[in-house]
Protein backbone atom coordinates (compact mmCIF):
# COMPACT_ATOMS: atom_id res chain seq x y z
CA UNK A 1 0.00 0.00 0.00
CA UNK A 2 1.13 3.64 -0.84
CA UNK A 3 2.24 5.74 2.27
CA UNK A 4 1.18 9.30 0.92
CA UNK A 5 -2.39 9.94 -0.67
CA UNK A 6 -2.44 9.17 -4.54
CA UNK A 7 -3.74 12.22 -5.85
CA UNK A 8 -6.57 12.34 -9.23
CA UNK A 9 -5.54 14.67 -11.77
CA UNK A 10 -7.10 15.84 -15.04
CA UNK A 11 -4.83 17.01 -17.68
CA UNK A 12 -6.89 19.11 -19.78
CA UNK A 13 -5.73 21.63 -22.88
CA UNK A 14 -8.04 24.21 -21.38
CA UNK A 15 -7.77 23.74 -17.98
CA UNK A 16 -6.30 20.83 -15.44
CA UNK A 17 -8.01 19.42 -11.78
CA UNK A 18 -6.82 17.95 -8.83
CA UNK A 19 -8.75 15.81 -6.55
CA UNK A 20 -7.89 13.29 -3.50
CA UNK A 21 -9.67 11.29 -1.19
CA UNK A 22 -9.70 13.00 1.99
CA UNK A 23 -9.26 10.69 5.38
CA UNK A 24 -13.39 11.06 5.77
CA UNK A 25 -13.26 9.14 2.61
CA UNK A 26 -14.36 12.89 0.98
CA UNK A 27 -13.96 13.72 -2.23
CA UNK A 28 -11.66 17.05 -2.44
CA UNK A 29 -10.83 19.17 -5.53
CA UNK A 30 -7.86 20.82 -4.24
CA UNK A 31 -7.56 24.67 -5.50
CA UNK A 32 -4.41 26.22 -6.15
CA UNK A 33 -2.54 29.39 -3.95
CA UNK A 34 -4.63 31.43 -6.34
CA UNK A 35 -7.70 29.78 -5.27
CA UNK A 36 -8.39 28.24 -8.38
CA UNK A 37 -10.13 24.82 -8.66
CA UNK A 38 -10.11 24.67 -12.35
CA UNK A 39 -7.05 25.49 -13.16
CA UNK A 40 -5.97 26.94 -16.34
CA UNK A 41 -3.45 24.42 -18.65
CA UNK A 42 -1.14 28.08 -19.14
CA UNK A 43 2.34 28.84 -18.51
CA UNK A 44 3.88 32.06 -19.07
CA UNK A 45 7.09 33.91 -18.60
CA UNK A 46 8.09 37.74 -17.71
CA UNK A 47 11.89 37.65 -17.77
CA UNK A 48 13.29 35.48 -15.50
CA UNK A 49 9.79 34.94 -13.44
CA UNK A 50 7.44 31.75 -14.64
CA UNK A 51 3.34 32.58 -14.11
CA UNK A 52 1.03 29.78 -13.75
CA UNK A 53 -2.99 28.86 -14.09
CA UNK A 54 -5.33 32.13 -13.80
CA UNK A 55 -2.02 34.64 -13.45
CA UNK A 56 -0.74 32.59 -17.00
CA UNK A 57 -3.73 33.45 -18.59
CA UNK A 58 -3.89 37.14 -17.73
CA UNK A 59 -0.58 37.55 -19.70
CA UNK A 60 -1.92 36.46 -22.53
CA UNK A 61 -3.25 40.14 -23.62
CA UNK A 62 -0.27 42.14 -23.02
CA UNK A 63 2.40 39.17 -23.62
CA UNK A 64 0.79 36.83 -25.78
CA UNK A 65 4.50 35.61 -27.60
CA UNK A 66 5.81 34.25 -23.75
CA UNK A 67 2.54 32.80 -23.51
CA UNK A 68 2.06 28.47 -23.69
CA UNK A 69 -1.44 27.49 -24.06
CA UNK A 70 -3.24 24.12 -25.48
CA UNK A 71 -0.36 22.20 -25.16
CA UNK A 72 -1.67 19.19 -23.71
CA UNK A 73 -2.62 17.22 -27.31
CA UNK A 74 1.04 17.82 -28.61
CA UNK A 75 2.60 15.36 -26.42
CA UNK A 76 4.36 12.50 -27.82
CA UNK A 77 3.37 13.54 -31.44
CA UNK A 78 6.08 14.26 -34.29
CA UNK A 79 5.23 18.05 -35.18
CA UNK A 80 4.38 17.27 -38.11
CA UNK A 81 1.10 15.41 -36.76
CA UNK A 82 0.46 18.53 -34.26
CA UNK A 83 -2.41 20.95 -34.79
CA UNK A 84 -0.26 24.05 -34.03
CA UNK A 85 -2.80 26.37 -35.17
CA UNK A 86 -4.54 25.82 -31.57
CA UNK A 87 -1.46 27.84 -30.30
CA UNK A 88 -2.22 30.85 -32.71
CA UNK A 89 -3.16 33.26 -29.44
CA UNK A 90 -0.43 32.32 -27.59
CA UNK A 91 3.60 31.74 -27.98
CA UNK A 92 4.38 29.73 -31.55
CA UNK A 93 5.18 26.53 -31.49
CA UNK A 94 8.75 25.80 -33.55
CA UNK A 95 9.77 22.12 -34.39
CA UNK A 96 12.31 20.94 -31.80
CA UNK A 97 14.16 17.80 -33.10
CA UNK A 98 11.33 16.35 -34.74
CA UNK A 99 8.76 17.56 -31.96
CA UNK A 100 6.30 20.54 -30.61
CA UNK A 101 8.62 22.88 -28.75
CA UNK A 102 7.95 27.04 -27.91
CA UNK A 103 10.54 29.84 -28.00
CA UNK A 104 10.46 32.70 -25.59
CA UNK A 105 11.77 35.52 -24.55
CA UNK A 106 13.48 35.29 -20.91
CA UNK A 107 14.74 39.18 -20.54
CA UNK A 108 16.85 41.45 -23.02
CA UNK A 109 18.87 38.93 -25.70
CA UNK A 110 18.08 36.08 -23.90
CA UNK A 111 15.60 33.42 -25.46
CA UNK A 112 14.84 29.86 -23.85
CA UNK A 113 13.49 26.95 -26.41
CA UNK A 114 11.37 24.49 -24.29
CA UNK A 115 10.14 21.14 -25.52
CA UNK A 116 6.19 20.65 -24.97
CA UNK A 117 7.27 17.37 -22.85
CA UNK A 118 9.00 19.90 -20.69
CA UNK A 119 6.24 22.46 -20.68
CA UNK A 120 4.12 19.75 -19.06
CA UNK A 121 6.59 18.52 -16.52
CA UNK A 122 6.41 22.27 -15.54
CA UNK A 123 2.81 22.34 -15.58
CA UNK A 124 2.50 19.11 -13.40
CA UNK A 125 5.10 20.20 -10.77
CA UNK A 126 2.78 23.36 -10.26
CA UNK A 127 0.03 20.66 -9.62
CA UNK A 128 2.03 18.75 -7.45
CA UNK A 129 2.82 21.84 -5.31
CA UNK A 130 -0.50 22.48 -5.37
CA UNK A 131 -1.70 19.60 -3.99
CA UNK A 132 1.24 19.06 -1.38
CA UNK A 133 0.16 22.73 0.05
CA UNK A 134 -3.38 21.59 0.31
CA UNK A 135 -2.73 18.00 1.50
CA UNK A 136 0.10 18.88 3.84
CA UNK A 137 2.09 16.15 2.79
CA UNK A 138 4.48 15.08 -0.26
CA UNK A 139 2.80 13.53 -3.44
CA UNK A 140 4.80 11.01 -5.95
CA UNK A 141 2.16 8.97 -7.27
CA UNK A 142 -0.93 9.90 -9.35
CA UNK A 143 -3.55 8.60 -11.55
CA UNK A 144 -3.99 10.88 -14.40
CA UNK A 145 -7.23 11.04 -16.98
CA UNK A 146 -6.42 11.07 -20.67
CA UNK A 147 -8.89 10.91 -23.76
CA UNK A 148 -9.67 7.70 -25.27
CA UNK A 149 -7.71 8.53 -28.13
CA UNK A 150 -4.19 9.05 -26.56
CA UNK A 151 -1.98 6.49 -28.25
CA UNK A 152 0.42 4.39 -26.35
CA UNK A 153 3.00 7.07 -27.37
CA UNK A 154 1.14 10.01 -26.02
CA UNK A 155 0.91 8.10 -22.83
CA UNK A 156 4.36 6.78 -22.19
CA UNK A 157 5.74 10.70 -23.31
CA UNK A 158 3.20 11.74 -20.80
CA UNK A 159 4.52 9.30 -17.97
CA UNK A 160 8.12 10.42 -18.81
CA UNK A 161 6.83 14.01 -18.41
CA UNK A 162 5.45 13.14 -15.00
CA UNK A 163 8.27 11.35 -13.86
CA UNK A 164 10.55 14.51 -14.31
CA UNK A 165 7.53 16.58 -12.29
CA UNK A 166 8.64 14.01 -9.45
CA UNK A 167 4.90 12.64 -10.23
CA UNK A 168 4.35 8.30 -10.55
CA UNK A 169 1.99 7.47 -12.60
CA UNK A 170 0.31 4.78 -11.30
CA UNK A 171 -2.70 4.19 -13.72
CA UNK A 172 -4.03 5.51 -16.50
CA UNK A 173 -8.12 6.01 -16.83
CA UNK A 174 -9.96 7.38 -19.43
CA UNK A 175 -11.74 10.51 -19.17
CA UNK A 176 -15.67 9.69 -19.98
CA UNK A 177 -15.42 6.76 -17.52
CA UNK A 178 -13.54 8.88 -14.85
CA UNK A 179 -16.25 11.16 -15.46
CA UNK A 180 -18.98 8.30 -15.15
CA UNK A 181 -17.39 6.79 -11.99
CA UNK A 182 -17.62 9.92 -9.84
CA UNK A 183 -21.25 10.76 -11.36
CA UNK A 184 -22.14 7.06 -9.93
CA UNK A 185 -20.28 7.07 -6.38
CA UNK A 186 -22.78 10.02 -5.77
CA UNK A 187 -25.72 8.78 -7.89
CA UNK A 188 -25.33 4.95 -8.51
CA UNK A 189 -27.52 3.18 -11.48
CA UNK A 190 -30.44 1.21 -9.44
CA UNK A 191 -30.73 -0.72 -13.31
CA UNK A 192 -27.87 -2.02 -16.22
CA UNK A 193 -27.60 1.57 -18.44
CA UNK A 194 -25.94 2.89 -21.64
CA UNK A 195 -24.85 6.41 -20.92
CA UNK A 196 -23.66 8.88 -23.48
CA UNK A 197 -20.56 10.85 -21.66
CA UNK A 198 -20.29 14.04 -23.48
CA UNK A 199 -16.99 16.23 -22.61
CA UNK A 200 -17.29 19.76 -24.58
CA UNK A 201 -13.82 21.40 -23.53
CA UNK A 202 -12.30 24.44 -25.03
CA UNK A 203 -10.50 23.29 -27.76
CA UNK A 204 -11.98 20.20 -28.58
CA UNK A 205 -14.90 17.66 -28.21
CA UNK A 206 -15.04 14.33 -26.64
CA UNK A 207 -17.89 11.24 -26.53
CA UNK A 208 -18.06 7.95 -25.26
CA UNK A 209 -21.51 5.81 -25.42
CA UNK A 210 -20.55 3.44 -22.10
CA UNK A 211 -22.59 0.69 -21.20
CA UNK A 212 -23.38 -0.10 -17.41
CA UNK A 213 -23.06 -3.62 -16.91
CA UNK A 214 -23.55 -4.95 -12.62
CA UNK A 215 -21.18 -1.83 -12.45
CA UNK A 216 -18.76 -2.90 -15.06
CA UNK A 217 -18.27 -0.42 -17.52
CA UNK A 218 -17.30 -1.16 -21.24
CA UNK A 219 -17.00 1.61 -23.79
CA UNK A 220 -19.17 0.94 -27.10
CA UNK A 221 -18.12 3.85 -29.37
CA UNK A 222 -16.29 7.05 -28.74
CA UNK A 223 -15.83 10.44 -30.99
CA UNK A 224 -13.49 13.12 -30.95
CA UNK A 225 -13.52 16.46 -32.96
CA UNK A 226 -10.62 18.91 -32.00
CA UNK A 227 -11.85 22.33 -34.09
CA UNK A 228 -15.19 22.12 -31.56
CA UNK A 229 -15.62 23.61 -28.06
CA UNK A 230 -15.99 26.14 -25.90
CA UNK A 231 -13.66 28.25 -28.48
CA UNK A 232 -16.23 28.06 -31.58
CA UNK A 233 -18.79 29.99 -29.37
CA UNK A 234 -16.18 32.62 -28.33
CA UNK A 235 -15.33 33.09 -32.09
CA UNK A 236 -18.90 33.68 -32.50
CA UNK A 237 -19.34 36.46 -29.82
CA UNK A 238 -16.01 38.05 -30.97
CA UNK A 239 -17.75 38.20 -34.72
CA UNK A 240 -20.74 39.60 -33.13
CA UNK A 241 -18.96 42.35 -30.91
CA UNK A 242 -16.53 42.77 -33.12
CA UNK A 243 -19.35 43.85 -36.02
CA UNK A 244 -20.68 46.12 -33.22
CA UNK A 245 -17.65 47.94 -32.73
CA UNK A 246 -16.65 48.80 -36.39
CA UNK A 247 -20.81 49.68 -36.83
CA UNK A 248 -20.60 52.20 -33.70
CA UNK A 249 -17.34 53.80 -34.47
CA UNK A 250 -16.12 52.55 -37.88
CA UNK A 251 -13.44 51.23 -36.75
CA UNK A 252 -11.73 47.38 -37.39
CA UNK A 253 -10.75 46.28 -34.62
CA UNK A 254 -9.85 43.02 -36.40
CA UNK A 255 -6.63 44.30 -37.82
CA UNK A 256 -5.06 44.81 -34.51
CA UNK A 257 -3.88 41.91 -32.73
CA UNK A 258 -3.97 42.98 -28.79
CA UNK A 259 -7.44 44.32 -29.90
CA UNK A 260 -8.37 40.68 -30.81
CA UNK A 261 -6.86 39.40 -27.46
CA UNK A 262 -8.45 41.96 -25.69
CA UNK A 263 -11.95 41.03 -27.41
CA UNK A 264 -11.37 37.28 -27.12
CA UNK A 265 -10.64 37.50 -23.38
CA UNK A 266 -13.93 39.40 -22.91
CA UNK A 267 -15.80 37.38 -25.14
CA UNK A 268 -15.18 34.30 -22.74
CA UNK A 269 -15.68 35.99 -19.90
CA UNK A 270 -19.28 37.01 -21.17
CA UNK A 271 -20.45 33.46 -22.44
CA UNK A 272 -19.60 32.49 -18.35
CA UNK A 273 -21.31 35.23 -17.39
CA UNK A 274 -24.15 34.39 -19.72
CA UNK A 275 -23.97 30.63 -18.05
CA UNK A 276 -25.38 31.77 -14.81
CA UNK A 277 -27.33 35.13 -15.70
CA UNK A 278 -29.47 36.32 -18.63
CA UNK A 279 -27.89 39.06 -19.43
CA UNK A 280 -24.48 40.49 -19.42
CA UNK A 281 -22.27 44.00 -19.84
CA UNK A 282 -18.58 44.69 -21.80
CA UNK A 283 -16.46 46.99 -21.24
CA UNK A 284 -12.90 47.65 -22.55
CA UNK A 285 -11.33 50.50 -22.89
CA UNK A 286 -9.36 51.45 -25.96
CA UNK A 287 -10.11 48.86 -27.82
CA UNK A 288 -9.07 49.92 -31.13
CA UNK A 289 -8.02 53.56 -32.58
CA UNK A 290 -8.91 55.00 -28.81
CA UNK A 291 -12.13 53.76 -28.77
CA UNK A 292 -13.33 52.21 -25.78
CA UNK A 293 -16.28 49.90 -26.14
CA UNK A 294 -19.16 49.44 -23.66
CA UNK A 295 -21.93 46.68 -24.80
CA UNK A 296 -24.56 44.78 -23.26
CA UNK A 297 -25.87 41.35 -24.48
CA UNK A 298 -29.02 38.70 -23.26
CA UNK A 299 -28.85 35.20 -23.02
CA UNK A 300 -31.58 35.34 -25.64
CA UNK A 301 -29.13 36.90 -28.20
CA UNK A 302 -25.93 35.08 -27.35
CA UNK A 303 -28.18 31.60 -28.12
CA UNK A 304 -29.22 33.29 -31.48
CA UNK A 305 -25.57 33.98 -32.48
CA UNK A 306 -24.14 30.84 -31.22
CA UNK A 307 -26.94 28.55 -32.45
CA UNK A 308 -24.93 26.83 -34.96
CA UNK A 309 -22.21 26.06 -32.85
CA UNK A 310 -24.87 24.51 -30.15
CA UNK A 311 -26.31 22.70 -32.85
CA UNK A 312 -23.23 21.14 -33.73
CA UNK A 313 -22.61 19.97 -30.14
CA UNK A 314 -25.93 18.13 -29.97
CA UNK A 315 -25.52 16.31 -33.73
CA UNK A 316 -22.16 15.33 -32.61
CA UNK A 317 -23.72 13.30 -29.56
CA UNK A 318 -25.80 11.92 -32.06
CA UNK A 319 -23.20 10.60 -34.16
CA UNK A 320 -21.99 8.69 -31.46
CA UNK A 321 -25.20 7.14 -30.31
CA UNK A 322 -24.91 6.27 -34.23
CA UNK A 323 -21.60 4.76 -34.33
CA UNK A 324 -22.29 2.78 -31.22
CA UNK A 325 -25.32 1.17 -33.24
CA UNK A 326 -27.86 2.45 -31.11
CA UNK A 327 -30.37 4.60 -30.86
CA UNK A 328 -31.44 7.62 -28.41
CA UNK A 329 -34.15 5.07 -27.38
CA UNK A 330 -31.64 3.16 -26.44
CA UNK A 331 -29.75 5.60 -23.84
CA UNK A 332 -30.49 6.16 -20.18
CA UNK A 333 -28.82 9.24 -19.40
CA UNK A 334 -26.56 11.60 -21.12
CA UNK A 335 -23.74 12.65 -18.72
CA UNK A 336 -21.71 16.61 -19.65
CA UNK A 337 -18.83 17.33 -18.51
CA UNK A 338 -16.21 20.28 -19.28
CA UNK A 339 -16.94 24.02 -19.55
CA UNK A 340 -19.61 24.11 -22.24
CA UNK A 341 -21.77 21.93 -19.49
CA UNK A 342 -22.32 25.30 -18.39
CA UNK A 343 -24.19 26.64 -21.11
CA UNK A 344 -28.25 26.23 -20.53
CA UNK A 345 -28.71 25.90 -24.22
CA UNK A 346 -26.88 22.64 -24.46
CA UNK A 347 -29.36 21.35 -22.21
CA UNK A 348 -32.38 22.55 -23.79
CA UNK A 349 -30.96 21.40 -26.84
CA UNK A 350 -30.81 17.66 -25.69
CA UNK A 351 -33.96 17.63 -24.01
CA UNK A 352 -35.36 18.09 -27.65
CA UNK A 353 -33.32 15.71 -29.31
CA UNK A 354 -34.09 12.83 -26.33
CA UNK A 355 -37.35 11.02 -25.46
CA UNK A 356 -38.40 12.60 -21.85
CA UNK A 357 -37.18 8.96 -20.33
CA UNK A 358 -33.70 10.27 -20.96
CA UNK A 359 -31.98 11.98 -18.08
CA UNK A 360 -29.61 15.30 -19.35
CA UNK A 361 -27.22 15.25 -16.01
CA UNK A 362 -25.63 18.86 -16.34
CA UNK A 363 -25.24 21.34 -14.19
CA UNK A 364 -29.26 21.90 -13.57
CA UNK A 365 -29.73 18.44 -12.63
CA UNK A 366 -30.92 17.13 -9.16
CA UNK A 367 -28.76 14.14 -10.16
CA UNK A 368 -25.61 15.69 -11.57
CA UNK A 369 -22.52 17.99 -9.98
CA UNK A 370 -23.00 21.46 -9.91
CA UNK A 371 -19.32 21.65 -11.28
CA UNK A 372 -19.13 19.45 -14.36
CA UNK A 373 -15.33 20.13 -15.01
CA UNK A 374 -14.25 19.17 -11.69
CA UNK A 375 -16.15 15.34 -12.80
CA UNK A 376 -12.97 13.28 -14.40
CA UNK A 377 -10.27 14.88 -11.55
CA UNK A 378 -13.09 13.31 -9.39
CA UNK A 379 -12.98 9.89 -10.63
CA UNK A 380 -9.42 9.61 -11.26
CA UNK A 381 -9.35 10.68 -6.93
CA UNK A 382 -11.77 7.53 -6.44
CA UNK A 383 -9.56 5.22 -8.64
CA UNK A 384 -6.23 6.62 -7.05
CA UNK A 385 -8.07 5.61 -3.38
CA UNK A 386 -8.77 1.73 -5.20
CA UNK A 387 -5.17 2.17 -6.55
CA UNK A 388 -3.79 2.65 -2.52
CA UNK A 389 -5.46 -0.65 -1.24
CA UNK A 390 -3.14 -3.02 -3.34
CA UNK A 391 0.80 -2.92 -4.01
CA UNK A 392 2.48 -2.32 -7.10
CA UNK A 393 2.66 -6.59 -8.05
CA UNK A 394 -1.21 -6.80 -7.46
CA UNK A 395 -2.05 -3.53 -9.55
CA UNK A 396 0.03 -4.44 -12.11
CA UNK A 397 -2.06 -7.59 -12.39
CA UNK A 398 -5.17 -5.82 -12.43
CA UNK A 399 -4.44 -3.37 -15.26
CA UNK A 400 -2.96 -6.80 -17.61
CA UNK A 401 -5.08 -7.30 -20.64
CA UNK A 402 -6.65 -10.07 -19.60
CA UNK A 403 -8.95 -8.30 -17.18
CA UNK A 404 -9.57 -5.00 -18.74
CA UNK A 405 -10.81 -6.82 -22.22
CA UNK A 406 -13.26 -9.49 -20.63
CA UNK A 407 -15.91 -10.67 -22.45
CA UNK A 408 -19.44 -9.51 -23.32
CA UNK A 409 -23.00 -10.60 -24.86
CA UNK A 410 -23.64 -9.46 -28.10
CA UNK A 411 -26.95 -9.94 -27.31
CA UNK A 412 -29.65 -9.47 -24.92
CA UNK A 413 -30.70 -12.74 -22.88
CA UNK A 414 -34.32 -13.30 -21.21
CA UNK A 415 -37.61 -14.91 -21.33
CA UNK A 416 -40.33 -15.27 -23.45
CA UNK A 417 -44.49 -14.23 -22.10
CA UNK A 418 -47.19 -16.22 -22.42
CA UNK A 419 -47.76 -14.07 -25.75
CA UNK A 420 -44.41 -14.39 -27.08
CA UNK A 421 -43.28 -10.83 -26.27
CA UNK A 422 -39.32 -10.81 -25.12
CA UNK A 423 -38.27 -9.67 -21.17
CA UNK A 424 -34.99 -9.12 -21.21
CA UNK A 425 -32.69 -10.15 -18.54
CA UNK A 426 -29.03 -9.77 -19.53
CA UNK A 427 -28.82 -6.71 -21.68
CA UNK A 428 -26.19 -6.87 -25.04
CA UNK A 429 -22.86 -6.35 -24.02
CA UNK A 430 -23.37 -7.25 -20.16
CA UNK A 431 -19.53 -8.57 -19.24
CA UNK A 432 -19.16 -11.95 -18.20
CA UNK A 433 -18.83 -14.30 -15.46
CA UNK A 434 -22.15 -12.34 -14.23
CA UNK A 435 -25.36 -13.87 -12.32
CA UNK A 436 -28.56 -12.08 -12.25
CA UNK A 437 -31.69 -13.35 -10.42
CA UNK A 438 -35.39 -12.83 -10.87
CA UNK A 439 -38.45 -13.40 -8.54
CA UNK A 440 -41.55 -14.32 -10.16
CA UNK A 441 -44.02 -14.13 -7.36
CA UNK A 442 -47.80 -14.09 -9.59
CA UNK A 443 -46.37 -17.66 -11.37
CA UNK A 444 -48.53 -20.69 -10.49
CA UNK A 445 -49.34 -23.83 -11.90
CA UNK A 446 -46.97 -26.26 -14.37
CA UNK A 447 -44.58 -23.54 -15.87
CA UNK A 448 -42.42 -24.16 -19.14
CA UNK A 449 -39.93 -21.11 -19.04
CA UNK A 450 -38.25 -20.29 -22.46
CA UNK A 451 -35.24 -18.64 -22.64
CA UNK A 452 -33.93 -16.87 -25.52
CA UNK A 453 -32.11 -14.74 -27.21
CA UNK A 454 -33.41 -10.92 -28.16
CA UNK A 455 -32.76 -8.10 -30.50
CA UNK A 456 -34.43 -4.83 -30.45
CA UNK A 457 -35.69 -2.39 -32.89
CA UNK A 458 -37.12 1.06 -33.25
CA UNK A 459 -41.02 0.82 -34.35
CA UNK A 460 -42.22 4.42 -35.13
CA UNK A 461 -46.02 4.95 -35.07
CA UNK A 462 -48.52 8.01 -36.27
CA UNK A 463 -50.59 9.26 -33.88
CA UNK A 464 -53.63 11.09 -35.32
CA UNK A 465 -55.47 13.93 -32.88
CA UNK A 466 -58.74 12.23 -31.50
CA UNK A 467 -61.94 14.34 -32.82
CA UNK A 468 -62.15 16.32 -29.02
CA UNK A 469 -58.66 17.52 -29.12
CA UNK A 470 -58.93 18.84 -32.86
CA UNK A 471 -62.16 20.55 -31.74
CA UNK A 472 -60.73 22.11 -28.24
CA UNK A 473 -57.30 22.58 -30.74
CA UNK A 474 -59.81 24.89 -33.21
CA UNK A 475 -61.96 26.30 -30.80
CA UNK A 476 -58.50 27.48 -29.31
CA UNK A 477 -57.15 29.05 -32.41
CA UNK A 478 -60.32 29.71 -34.23
CA UNK A 479 -59.19 33.54 -34.31
CA UNK A 480 -55.61 32.84 -36.04
CA UNK A 481 -56.40 32.88 -39.90
CA UNK A 482 -52.74 31.92 -40.36
CA UNK A 483 -52.81 28.41 -38.28
CA UNK A 484 -50.61 25.50 -39.43
CA UNK A 485 -52.85 22.11 -39.49
CA UNK A 486 -52.02 20.06 -36.80
CA UNK A 487 -49.40 17.51 -37.46
CA UNK A 488 -49.81 13.99 -36.36
CA UNK A 489 -47.73 13.01 -33.69
CA UNK A 490 -45.05 10.43 -34.28
CA UNK A 491 -44.57 8.13 -31.32
CA UNK A 492 -41.07 6.01 -31.49
CA UNK A 493 -40.64 2.49 -29.24
CA UNK A 494 -38.28 0.24 -28.50
CA UNK A 495 -39.45 -3.43 -29.56
CA UNK A 496 -37.52 -6.44 -28.97
CA UNK A 497 -37.78 -9.74 -30.92
CA UNK A 498 -37.06 -13.30 -30.48
CA UNK A 499 -34.05 -14.44 -31.84
CA UNK A 500 -32.25 -18.21 -30.92
CA UNK A 501 -33.80 -20.19 -28.46
CA UNK A 502 -31.44 -21.20 -26.01
CA UNK A 503 -33.25 -23.96 -23.62
CA UNK A 504 -36.68 -24.29 -21.86
CA UNK A 505 -37.28 -25.76 -18.35
CA UNK A 506 -40.30 -27.47 -17.19
CA UNK A 507 -41.10 -26.48 -13.57
CA UNK A 508 -44.62 -28.30 -12.13
CA UNK A 509 -46.84 -27.26 -9.40
CA UNK A 510 -45.68 -23.76 -8.30
CA UNK A 511 -47.94 -22.15 -6.18
CA UNK A 512 -46.19 -19.54 -4.59
CA UNK A 513 -44.03 -18.25 -7.90
CA UNK A 514 -40.36 -19.00 -8.83
CA UNK A 515 -37.32 -17.50 -8.75
CA UNK A 516 -35.12 -17.86 -11.59
CA UNK A 517 -31.18 -17.31 -11.79
CA UNK A 518 -28.94 -16.62 -14.58
CA UNK A 519 -25.20 -17.58 -14.36
CA UNK A 520 -22.52 -17.35 -17.37
CA UNK A 521 -18.88 -18.40 -16.08
CA UNK A 522 -16.03 -17.16 -17.41
CA UNK A 523 -15.74 -19.43 -20.46
CA UNK A 524 -19.27 -18.32 -21.80
CA UNK A 525 -21.35 -21.42 -20.38
CA UNK A 526 -25.21 -20.31 -19.38
CA UNK A 527 -26.89 -21.80 -16.71
CA UNK A 528 -29.89 -21.04 -15.79
CA UNK A 529 -32.04 -22.41 -12.83
CA UNK A 530 -35.63 -22.23 -11.54
CA UNK A 531 -36.28 -22.94 -7.94
CA UNK A 532 -40.04 -23.12 -6.36
CA UNK A 533 -40.58 -20.45 -4.11
CA UNK A 534 -42.42 -22.71 -1.53
CA UNK A 535 -40.96 -26.04 -2.26
CA UNK A 536 -37.38 -25.19 -3.01
CA UNK A 537 -37.46 -27.92 -5.77
CA UNK A 538 -34.45 -26.49 -8.40
CA UNK A 539 -34.70 -27.81 -12.06
CA UNK A 540 -31.36 -26.74 -14.25
CA UNK A 541 -30.60 -26.13 -17.76
CA UNK A 542 -27.29 -25.36 -18.91
CA UNK A 543 -25.64 -24.40 -22.50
Amino acid sequence: MSSSPIIGITFGNTTSSIAYVNPKNDVDVIANPDGERSIPSVLSYVGSDEYHGGQALQQLVRNPKNTIINFRDFIGLPFAQADVSKCAYGAPAVEVEGKVGFVISRGEDKQETITVDEVVARHLRRLKLAAEDYIGSKVSEVVITVPTSFTSEQKEALEAAAGKSGLKIVQFINEPSAALLAHAEQFPFEQDVNVVVADFGGTRSDAAVIAVRNGIFTILATKHDTNLGGDNLDNELVEYFAKDFEKKNKSNPRTNARSMAKLRTHASATKNTLSNTTSATISIDSLADGFDYHASINRMRYELVTNKVFSQLAAFIDDVIAKAELDPLDISAVLLCGGVAYSPKLTTNLEFMFPESVQILGPASKQATSQPNELSASGAALQARLASEYDASELAEALSPVVINTPHLPKAIGLVGSQGEFYPVLLAETSYPVQKKLTLKQAKGDLLIGVYEGEHHVEERTVEPTEKEAKEQDDDEEEWSDSEDDEPEIIREKLYTLSTKLMELGVKGVTNGIEVVFNINKDGLLRVSARDLKSGAVVKGEL
